[in-house]
This record gives structure tokens, C-alpha cells and sequence, in this order.
């Protein structure tokens, strides 16, 4: 059973940047494509961000690409999302997932057999 948690999540100013970082306990994450999803109020979940578990390969949503970074450490068992050039559309639960899968990045959140709790995230204007 994996166990996630995430944290960074705060309040920052358009044009800021913030750091989440998804912690894992309870398996290694050595096999897990790990995402990062994102709900804002009345929306459904969108997926932001995956890597491989060997983390060769990677897959944005558009409109996060040349701002957003993700990366794991599986030594450490951690994923990350580094943010930049925060925008107010940006504001969001963010959710970290882990799954195992084959082939093309999935990015529905069906594809995802463990999930966080969630971070918030409010860039002001």
C-alpha cells in the first residue's frame, strides 16, 4: 500500500514561484509513473504534469510547459513539481498520484491507483 503526502502548497503572488514535493511511504516508488493533477473549484481534475518511474520520460499539459518541472528522486522516494511564472488560472488542490502503467502517459485520473490528500495553491493577481 502506497501512502503519499503532499506539501509546498501555499499562497504566492502572480509571478512567484512555489515547490511541491509528494512524499511516499509504505513501497518504493521504483515501478510508479508518478503526476501530478490539479482541481480548481467547480472543475474537474486535470492532469498537469507525469514522469516514467525512470524518469526518461515526461509529459506536460500545455499550458503549464516551460513553466512547470517535474522530478523524482526515487533513492529518497519523493516526487516534485517546481512552478514557476505563476499565473492566477494556476490556482488549485494540487494532487500527487502514483500507478502503474505501460506505454503512453496516461492522464486520466482512472489510470492512478494511489492519490494525496492534496495542497493548496492560490496565486493572487
Amino acid at each position: 500500500q502506497v501512502q503519499l503526502i503532499e506539501s509546498g502548497g501555499g499562497l504566492v503572488q502572480a509571478g512567484g514561484a512555489l515547490r511541491l514535493s509528494c512524499a511516499a511511504s509504505g513501497s518504493t516508488l521504483d515501478y510508479y509513473v508518478m503526476a501530478w493533477f490539479r482541481q480548481a473549484p467547480g472543475k474537474e481534475r486535470e492532469f498537469v504534469a507525469g514522469i516514467s518511474s525512470r524518469g526518461d520520460r515526461i509529459s506536460y499539459v500545455d499550458s503549464v510547459k516551460g513553466r512547470f518541472t517535474i522530478s523524482r528522486d526515487n533513492a529518497k522516494v519523493t516526487a516534485y513539481l517546481q512552478m514557476n511564472s505563476l499565473k492566477p488560472e494556476d490556482t488549485a488542490v494540487y494532487y500527487c498520484a502514483a500507478g502503474i502503467t505501460y506505454g503512453t502517459m496516461p492522464r486520466t485520473p482512472i489510470n492512478y491507483n494511489y492519490w494525496g490528500q492534496g495542497t493548496q495553491v492560490t496565486v493572487s493577481s
